[in-house]
């Protein structure tokens, strides 16, 4: 049985180790290799004096070859794994799958804030959230660092958790590394700033395809998962509804309105990213002020969702492989 069904042992084995134990930082952490390899690869192929065409091509050349070799050597690892013993192969495959959810860390880092924000001051909160958001977060008032902390939570339920799952019961760990590759990649290059504005179009683009199934997903199972937190489920898919392309990324609204419907909060509006004011659209309808539980509350529907949504992968998985 094991034999038949061990790629969904192994992403429920992987889901239990990131719950309990989350990511060591003595251990090497293949998102920190792939984080290198771009960098690397970034050195040789982007030169800011070429022209918007060649930068968007060298972008593509740069997506190309990092999931090359990201899916390569995934492949060459469990393969030869398995050839070595089936025990050494699952056992790689429960590996990769525990490295490529990152619950545990999201709810971590998350609620770092939370205890920054409670015991410390302002400014220990804001460079505790300056570590998991892009923006500037120097001048954030308290309301204004829950509202980000929640956002992050929201889309990264998706990009850390869901999405990786979707990819691990589709193709197993390979997909799901490669999946981990296109969303570091877009983290990382695909920016619409003057450095990365044309040569980070091919990873943007690719993160926005591969996303879309999962975003979708995950804020069907965000919804569903609200009763068992007594949060809003009807507001949430009121505000999924109307809100959920409030937002230059095709996918990130998705979850992030289903998080501010259920917590009857208001999410989204102007940030500053580099010194640079972004405008955005405002997510839900602001019911009440959003508050320091509300972390806690957004990492909850966090963990209930990824769970339906693991259970419902790996049922999927096991009617297919029957």
């Amino acid at each position: 049985m094991l034999e038949k069904y061990h790629i969904v042992f192994a992403i429920v084995a992987g889901f239990v180790l990131d719950f309990f134990i989350g990511d060591p930082h003595c251990m090497p952490h293949p998102v920190r290799f792939i984080g290198a390899l771009i960098s690397l690869l970034e050195k040789g192929l982007l030169n800011s004096s070429d022209t918007k065409a060649r930068q968007r091509v060298m972008g593509f050349v740069l997506v190309f070859f990092v999931l090359l070799i990201t899916g390569g050597i995934t492949f060459a690892l469990v393969h030869f794994s398995y050839k070595i013993h089936f025990t050494a192969g699952f056992a790689m495959e429960v590996l990769l799958c525990y490295w490529g959810i990152a619950a545990n860390d999201l709810k971590k880092e998350s609620m770092n804030v939370l205890k920054k924000m409670q015991g410390s001051s302002i400014e220990e909160s804001r460079f505790a959230l300056s570590r998991i958001v892009g923006r500037d977060t120097q001048n954030l008032a308290e309301e204004e660092i829950v509202k980000a902390t929640v956002e992050t939570v929201a889309e990264n339920s998706n990009d850390g958790v869901i999405a990786p799952l979707f990819y691990m019961a589709l193709g197993g760990p390979v997909l799901g590394m490669i999946y981990k590759a296109i969303n570091t990649m877009d983290s990382m290059v695909g920016y619409k700033n003057d450095r990365y504005r044309f040569f980070g179009t091919a990873a943007a683009r690719c993160d926005d395809v591969f996303g879309f199934i999962p975003a979708r997903l995950s804020a069907i199972f965000a919804i569903a998962s609200c009763p068992m937190l007594r949060l809003n489920a009807g507001n949430a898919f009121r505000i999924f509804r109307r809100d959920r392309y409030k937002h230059c990324s095709p996918n990130s609204a998705q979850t992030e309105s289903v998080y501010a419907g259920a917590m009857e909060i208001q999410l989204g509006g102007d940030a500053w990213y580099g010194g640079i004011l972004e405008h955005k659209e405002f997510l839900g309808d602001e019911m009440r002020k959003p508050c320091a539980k509300d972390i806690g509350r957004s990492c909850s529907l966090m963990y209930a969702s990824s769970l339906l949504a693991a259970l419902v992968f790996c049922a999927v998985r096991l009617l297919v492989t029957r």
